[in-house]
């Protein structure tokens, strides 16, 4: 323990930081997720419920990267700016992260900042000078960055801390953390292009938009592409990377070779977590294309929609859970597990909490991959489809209580009376048999929808109170399969997030994505739009529930009891606080974990899509937002990040 401490002061006098663990990793938040277990936790205990109340702005920042309907870039940029109107929509969900007492972040137009985590002041900024272009996404996407640190110093090389940033056109960039400059020794010049790779379907780059998962010397590097376009499409691959050097270790493949030429994706685009202790790494698989037509990939597909266990060392499978069988419905795992200890019926279980765009909260051995509590097969409704054999049965999670219920909730009165009775009209006309009803030629109704359950923010936990927190969506949409001959008749083909015509091409049907909206644009089903929750993971009990956010709409906010559709997710401090940003209503907020009630909010620029940073420096302890909206929520974008701290 003597030598401990020594080597604890010895590092803090070099000014080093200890970068996976130890006393100085309890002040940082050095990973997307918080940390590798993807707890999105603090332990730090300045800001209480009882003080939060007086929470004020530290500092603002502006990084001029952001676009959108009248908006333009702003500030200063090293190389020319196409016109405004020519850039697409900026989506911006990036995690700021504190480490090296620096705040690193990436924006959409794909350039780090890192920041003075006290005052705001722009130490340095990286401009990796990626194309302004949507090449697989609708809009412009960033979820911020990674750090890494070299265990044995150096002294006087450069490198020894790194920055990595990923961008659409799929090139993995490293930079020195203390400077800014490219590290030469990865990749081309400090550039990894993980297209090389993408030779058997390269019909669209292998976008990095998610920073990759750092551990050891490892870089895990997933990637997103261009959903509901093709029948076969890039196998998803998921790359381990050299940190320094940025060379390839292994490659997994989700999609078995025998059926992956028929197909493609099942690919893992959003975060993953580690059990740092077993060298275990924890990927969320999604579903395989197309995604709402299955005729093409009838043999089974096991690793698809799954949360999947590997080694580290190799990439070998160890565990695969699937949470749907033959996805019809977009249904990716979309979330890092959150590895947490539980203490059931007097036992300590090595624990994973999977959310899940299906509603479903799955609480699985994380060893083992076996339910902690009870997962059901039951039978569902069955496609009536020409080509298409769904599954008879899916999972089932009765316990944790699922984020959203079995059935569509009902038609909204005051939706279906402003419109004269446009929502109960269109109901007549809809296939709804309740939770995984499959898409049909007559048109579908979807609940939840591919935007709705939790999204890619997942929940967080308080490890030592095994309370676990999450935010949902309550989304209704409508999916209606149109054979080819009519896709190519429609009169308006192409779409967004949030809806449109989709091809499917090789499949023998497209698709239109429809939210069950009135004319006026409002929900056709009745509020809450989105809530929160607290579960009590040594019972899998449901402590609270509360409608969250509020619906801003031609100029009004509606009734508290509404709530709205939620993008990003909570984190959580050991003082018994919830920090969210994730509404529509350009808010950000402080909630009481015991009751969900809101101790603080805040407004800020544009709604913070993104998992706040919680941090302690100089003896204060901060928690950041970064502000920059998302079009599934509402047009408006900004580009602030913004520090929250207590007066002095």
């Amino acid at each position: 323990m003597a030598r401990m401490r020594t080597f604890r002061a010895t590092v803090a006098l070099l000014g080093l930081a200890l970068p996976f663990g130890g006393a100085s990793a309890q002040q940082t938040w050095s990973h997307f997720n918080g940390d590798l277990k993807a707890q999105k936790y603090s332990p730090l205990t300045q800001i209480t419920p009882e003080n939060v109340g007086k929470l004020r702005a530290a500092w603002r920042v502006h990084t001029g990267d952001k676009a959108g309907p009248g908006v333009g870039p702003t500030g200063v940029h090293n190389r020319p700016m196409p016109p405004r109107g020519k850039i697409p929509a900026t989506v911006w969900s990036a995690t700021p992260i504190f480490v090296n007492d620096t705040l690193y972040l990436g924006t959409p137009f794909y350039r780090i900042f890192a920041i003075e985590p006290d005052t705001g002041r722009v130490k340095w900024t990286y401009d990796s000078k990626s194309a302004l272009e949507a090449l697989t996404q609708p809009d412009l996407k960033n979820r911020g960055v990674a750090y890494w640190q070299s265990v044995t110093a150096d002294a006087g090389q450069p490198c020894q801390k790194r920055v990595y940033i990923g961008t659409m056109d799929a090139k993995l960039h490293s930079v020195d953390a203390d400077t800014g400059q490219t590290c030469k020794d990865f990749g081309k010049d400090g550039v990894v292009d993980i297209n090389v790779w993408n030779s058997a379907k390269n019909k669209w780059p292998l976008s990095i938009l998610q920073p990759p998962t750092v551990f050891k010397d490892f870089l895990f590097v997933g990637w997103a592409g261009k959903d509901w376009e093709d029948s076969e499409a890039p196998a998803g691959s998921l790359f381990a990377l050299d940190a320094r050097t940025g060379e390839l270790r292994w490659t997994f493949e989700a999609l078995p070779k025998d059926i992956a030429a028929k197909t493609g994706t099942s690919n893992i685009w959003a975060s993953m977590s580690v059990d740092e202790e077993r060298d275990i790494l924890y990927i969320p698989v999604s579903s395989p294309s197309p995604n709402f037509y299955g005729g093409n990939r009838l043999a089974p597909i096991p690793l698809g929609t799954s949360v999947t266990a590997l080694k580290i060392q190799t990439g070998e499978i160890l565990w695969s859970r699937q949470l749907v069988h033959h996805d019809l419905w977009d249904f990716d795992t979309n979330s890092a597990a959150t590895l947490v200890d539980i203490t059931k019926d007097g036992q300590t279980i090595p624990a994973l909490v999977q959310t899940s765009k299906q509603g479903f909260i799955y609480v699985l051995n994380r060893l083992t991959g076996e339910p902690i509590y009870p997962i059901d097969e039951r039978p569902v409704p069955q496609s009536k489809v020409d080509g298409e054999v769904s599954s008879p049965t899916q999972p089932y999670v009765a316990k944790p209580q699922p984020v959203v219920g079995d059935q569509f909730p009902g038609i909204f009165w005051l939706a279906d009376v402003s419109s004269g009775g446009y929502c109960t009209r269109t109901l007549k006309t809809l296939v709804n048999e309740g939770r995984f009803t499959p898409p049909s030629l007559q048109g579908s109704l979807i609940y939840p929808a591919t935007i709705g359950g939790v999204e890619w923010g997942g929940g967080a936990v308080d490890p030592g109170k095994q309370i676990f927190v999450v935010n949902n969506t309550s989304a209704v949409q409508i999916y209606k399969l149109l054979k080819r001959d009519d896709y190519n008749k429609a009169t308006s083909v192409g779409g967004s997030e949030t809806g449109g015509y989709f091809p499917m091409l090789g499949a023998p049907y497209g698709i239109q994505l429809t939210t069950f909206l009135n004319p006026l644009g409002m929900p056709c089903w009745n509020p809450p739009y989105g809530s929160i929750s607290a579960y009590d993971l040594k019972t899998g009990e449901r402590l609270w529930n509360k409608p969250f956010g509020r619906v801003q709409k031609w100029g009004f906010y509606m009734p508290e009891s509404w709530g709205t559709v939620t993008i990003g997710g909570p984190v959580v401090t050991a003082s018994g606080l919830i920090f969210i940003g994730a509404s529509m209503d350009s808010r950000v907020r402080a909630l009481d974990m015991k009751t969900g009630n809101v101790l603080w909010q805040a407004n800020v620029s544009a709604p913070a899509v993104s998992l706040p940073a919680v941090y302690q420096y100089k003896s204060k302890q901060y928690v950041v937002f970064a502000a920059g909206g998302n079009s599934i929520l509402t047009p408006r974008v900004s580009d602030e990040i913004v520090a929250f701290t207590l007066p002095d």
